[in-house]
């Protein structure tokens, strides 16, 4: 571990304990271990920096294993987008591992277990069995099938691996303790029957491990030293060690796991169940819709692998859950974006000007500086035409002192450009305005060099000349859910929190250097705020979507 100053959180003091009761180095090993049912959310994210930033901490290997046990919700799919998720949060696994390669394994160390009396079959209905194990309050009563020999047993699982019986008709249960305070140690499940064929291992296997065998004794194959999982799996921390009492050798390192707090998302949801009935009900478009918590869905949107990993460093890991406000991960995306993105001119709610005394046909192209954040400042050219568009709210027939923006009668500065004064409006038929009519002053050109005009004014704008304008479709996103937690009420479906104005999909003009952006290119509008060209852009028509505005403008109206 680094030796400079830094307040170690739990997780870190666990493993420093460890090591100073003699666990040694070397055998330090972490996993970060998803079940491939789903794409990865912003909870994903924050275990990823957990078990990655531990590997880099302590220069310790850590596996990236699939928990493929169960063929009905697995798909490559999904393996697939986990791994590319985890290569772009900028992390490297030692081993690319499956529980389904130890799927021999834990099928002879299960009839190890049947053969020592620890292990039977129940072909009892799983209503039946759920009457039998009882509540937090009662104990449970033991199945009549609990004291069947080991040869029936070993018999009735052979049946089982073979596909002789169907789903749901018989399972094999560990025999611990039916009278146990930890309802999940009342002989629970080690295997049930499913006939859906697996991604990796197709039809060999009709059976297949729950998750609580499989977990650990991956764990324990793959030499973990410790497994960190979230706190909804504390209860399972004394079946995951009573699974390893039954097959640990002494000389090897035994698994140790310890919970941390999962991280809530205001405005959201980081469950994959609920993300998938997102999808399946086609309330958004895909798992990388831009509005999703998931990974794919930010790194559309315009988020940044460094602002993920700052959000992950700055909530750190607890020992209670807690709902993070979302802008905080919006603070962190706008933080990366100011110091990495150029500033560019786009128009998304344009209105016409008219320089009337600027002549006709004539056209400059003018220097804009990119990113004055940047180490090395650079410049490219804008053109400048008579006809420009402004943004609508720029201008105001009549306005009030505080308004620094364009008006009749008063100036404001054109950025990269001219000096401007409002001088007349057209309207049409309903009285809403069509162009606004101005005049500058040729001796007011902005710049560094010595033709640069002196003069000041309160007000700057942005514009785009109508020439040159690149038509654009522009994706605004807002919060996928009007309530901050629509987790947090049990008794309300959260698809009743869905925002209807979560997406509004407008036409915009961005300037003619924008032509030749890809698929992923960041920019911050000037005055708009910063925005990604999304995979749907093409060279026919360009796809802007909007990552995060210039501030967090959000907390305000929420308590307007």
């Amino acid at each position: 571990m680094s030796t400079k100053e830094k307040s170690l959180n739990f997780i870190e003091q666990i493993i420093e304990e460890d090591l100073k009761d003699g666990l040694s180095p070397n055998k330090l090993r972490f996993r970060f271990p998803p079940e491939p049912n789903g794409y990865l959310h912003i909870g994903h994210a924050s275990s990823i920096c957990l078990n990655f930033g531990l590997g880099t901490d302590y220069n310790a290997p850590v596996n990236l294993r699939f928990d493929d046990t169960n063929p009905a919700k697995e798909e490559q799919e999904f393996v697939d987008a986990i791994k590319n998720d985890v290569e772009w949060l900028g992390f490297k696994w030692d081993q690319e591992v499956y529980a389904s390669d130890y799927f021999q394994q834990l099928y002879d160390w299960t009839i190890e277990l049947i053969k020592k009396g620890k292990a039977y079959v129940d072909d009892q209905s799983s209503e039946d069995i759920a009457k039998q194990k009882g509540t937090p309050t009662q104990p449970g009563t033991d199945s009549p099938n609990r004291n069947r020999s080991v040869e029936e047993n070993l018999e009735l699982f052979e049946q089982m691996k073979n596909g002789v019986f169907e789903e749901g008709t018989h399972i094999l249960r560990a025999k611990i303790d039916m009278s146990s305070p930890n309802m999940l140690m009342r002989d629970p499940i080690m295997y049930r029957i499913i006939k859906a064929s697996h991604h990796r291992t197709g039809t060999d296997w009709c059976i297949y491990p729950m998750y609580d065998w499989a977990h650990g004794e991956s764990d324990y194959i793959e030499q973990i030293s410790h497994s960190f999982c979230t706190l909804e799996f504390l209860p399972h921390r004394e079946l995951y060690d009573w699974f390893l009492d039954q097959i640990h050798d002494a000389n090897l390192v035994r698994p140790k796991q310890r919970e941390f707090a999962r991280r809530n998302l205001s405005h959201t949801v980081v469950s994959k169940r609920k993300l998938m009935q997102l999808v399946k009900e086609n309330h958004v478009n895909g798992w990388d819709d831009p509005r999703m918590s998931t990974i794919s869905g930010m790194r559309r949107r315009g988020y940044t692998p460094a602002a993920i990993r700052n959000f992950a460093d700055t909530i750190g890991i607890a020992k209670r859950s807690n709902l993070i406000d979302v802008s905080l991960l919006e603070f962190c995306v706008r933080e990366d974006l100011n110091k990495i993105t150029d500033r560019v001119m786009a128009v998304l709610d344009p209105v016409k000007l008219v320089i009337t005394n600027y002549p006709e046909g004539q056209e400059e192209w003018l220097d804009a500086e990119n990113n004055p954040e940047a180490e090395e400042l650079t410049f490219r050219q804008v053109p400048f035409s008579r006809e420009l568009y402004i943004e609508r709210e720029d201008f105001l027939e009549e306005a009030n002192s505080k308004f620094f923006r364009l008006t009749l009668g008063k100036e404001v500065r054109l950025k990269n450009a001219y000096i401007i004064k409002g001088e007349a409006v057209v309207k049409d038929e309903a009285g809403n305005i069509t162009e606004i009519h101005v005049t500058y002053d040729a001796d007011s050109k902005s710049g560094s060099g010595s033709e640069a005009s002196k003069r000041k004014v309160k007000g700057t704008i942005h514009w785009v000349s109508i020439p040159h304008a690149v038509a654009a479709e522009v994706r605004i996103y807002d919060r996928l859910f009007s309530h901050e937690n629509p987790d947090g009420n049990k008794d309300v479906d959260f698809k009743e929190f869905i925002n209807p104005d979560s997406l509004k999909v407008i036409t915009g003009y961005v300037e003619p250097s924008l032509k030749t952006a890809v698929s992923g290119d960041k920019f911050q509008f000037q005055r708009l705020g910063y925005f990604c060209v999304d995979k749907d852009s093409n060279a026919d028509q360009l796809v802007f979507n909007k990552t995060v505005g210039l501030r967090d403008t959000w907390a305000k109206l929420a308590t307007e």
